[in-house]
């Protein structure tokens, strides 16, 4: 099993930043994937951006040039800086994890609200 907590969304203005961490437990030596999914009002989960133990990352097209997402060494946390943000991007945002064997882990999201 592994839990997951995010932390760092908050209200912000159009073109400011924010960074989003997540905190991981338990068994994460099994981690592969780690990522952010979110959801905005009405709308489905869509990703946001992955990044594998290795360091490959993926990015949605909407947040390319603007997200950037990392991870620390241990696979133990991981984090999304957002720049340029746009009203659009407001959302509730998910951690994520899958392990090797296929399980996923979701934390229980945190706002982003970008808004003058």
């Amino acid at each position: 099993q592994v839990q997951l907590v995010e932390s760092g969304g908050g209200l912000v203005q159009p073109g400011g930043s924010l960074t989003l961490s997540c905190a991981a437990s338990g068994t994460i030596f099994r981690i592969n994937i780690m990522g952010w999914y979110r959801q905005a009002p009405g709308k489905e989960r869509e990703l946001v951006a992955t990044i594998s133990s290795v360091g490959r990352t993926n990015y949605a097209e909407s947040v390319k040039d603007r997200f950037t997402i990392s991870r620390a060494n241990a696979n133990n946390a991981w984090y999304l800086q957002m720049n340029s943000l746009k009203p659009e991007d407001t959302a509730v945002y998910y951690c994520y994890c899958k392990n090797t064997n296929f399980n996923n882990y979701w934390g229980h999201g945190t706002q982003v609200t970008v808004s003058s």
